[in-house]
């Protein structure tokens, strides 16, 4: 899966940022009524282990994706958005486009173009049950706490993300396959009402 994997520096750079700014702002939302405490770092730390691991995975899976198809494929972070999101966050929400995997070459026609876009979805998915499962082994009260918003969040980021507009992974789902955008859709909110019952 990983044979032809290429990123650059810039690629890098542009994840860890991104990363660090969503999981902040998560942070920043989670504490909003006491910011000047030891619980802000301790939400960035569990905003960096949900969201963060839930951002990166579901742009990697893009790019892994358009790589197969012989694209070049590289993410680039948003600053205004990410500065947004920032600013947002400060009134009690996150609207989070943080980047998106800019995909150039290839034979990208609407299938290929539906399959890289719904990866992002998938893998969000995947993610709330690894998170699901690892909260039944109630390994620790932290890791519960962790687990549970993992499952949250990645289920949330799955039903984002199939948001069928703009330049939404959702819309080019939908152009290519309106069964599956409707499959993942459906899946994506079972998943996040059950997971909002567990918290």
């Amino acid at each position: 899966m990983f044979k032809n994997f290429e990123t650059s520096r810039t690629e890098i750079i542009d994840i860890a940022k991104a990363w660090v700014v969503i999981s902040a702002a998560f942070a920043i939302v989670l504490t909003r009524d006491n910011l000047f405490s030891a619980q802000l770092f301790f939400n960035f730390l569990l905003s960096g282990l949900t969201v963060g691991i839930g951002f990166l995975f579901h742009e990697l899976s893009h790019k892994v994706i358009a790589q197969r198809y012989g694209a070049i494929a590289e993410f680039r972070a948003f600053d205004y958005m990410l500065l947004l999101a920032l600013a947002m966050s400060f009134l009690g929400f996150v609207f989070a486009a943080p980047g998106a995997v800019m995909i150039a070459g290839g034979r990208i026609n609407i299938k290929r173009n539906g399959l890289i876009s719904v990866a992002g979805p998938i893998t969000n998915l995947v993610l709330a049950l690894i998170f699901f499962f690892i909260s039944i082994l109630n390994l620790s009260s932290w890791v519960n706490v962790a687990s549970h918003f993992g499952m949250l969040i990645n289920s949330w980021l799955a039903l984002f993300n199939m948001i069928p507009f703009w330049n939404f992974d959702g819309r080019k789902v939908f152009v290519w396959n309106k069964v599956v955008w409707v499959l993942i859709v459906v899946i994506a909110i079972g998943s996040y009402i059950f997971s909002l019952r567990l918290i």
